[in-house]
């Protein structure tokens, strides 16, 4: 994607790429790695942004607000991704709804909580059982390219389509 600047955070990039794809609602439960994230996008007058209590509500809230014609993506981190499995197997994939989830990755590189490393394991396999395309952005350089790419895509297909954020790209530590 053309226009990016050099010096643009991984989050200011990825703020520039929703408002170009016109992914306008922004649903989240709060999590320390997209924080910074989070307060760009409620800044920003372009975006709706609504805190549900939990990740399966951003999925409901998100999927409805595309049947009425408005584009949307659900932020997590990898525990929340792991509440939402039923949503997406009965509600998003069979209905064909490109459901954009955004995926703080936890549960690796010296990980100290089991519960994270173990839904950090079954992540992906889960996606790829449902057939949800994902991609794990690993460096600052990729974030352009891949969210536009996979936005666009989900769209394309009507499909479900999954943004993990690495900890090599977020720098966060365990």
């Amino acid at each position: 994607m053309s226009g990016e600047t050099t010096n643009e955070t991984w989050e200011e990039i990825v703020v520039r790429v929703l408002k170009a794809n016109e992914v306008s609602l922004v649903t989240y439960v709060p999590d320390n790695v997209l924080s910074r994230l989070i307060r760009l996008i409620e800044a920003d007058p372009f975006f709706t942004v609504v805190a549900p209590a939990r990740e399966e509500e951003a999925v409901a809230i998100v999927t409805g607000a595309y049947m009425a014609g408005k584009r949307g993506i659900a932020l997590m981190q990898t525990s929340g991704f792991a509440t939402i499995v039923n949503a997406l197997a009965s509600l998003a994939c069979p209905f064909q709804i490109p459901l954009l989830l955004m995926i703080s990755e936890r549960g690796t590189l010296g990980e100290f909580q089991q519960g994270q490393a173990i839904v950090c394991r079954t992540m992906r396999p889960v996606l790829q059982s449902l057939g949800i395309e994902h991609f794990a952005i690993q460096e600052r350089a990729h974030v352009a390219f891949v969210v536009d790419g996979m936005v666009r895509q989900a769209f394309a297909t009507q499909a479900p389509a999954a943004l993990i954020l690495s900890p090599l790209l977020t720098k966060r530590a365990a």
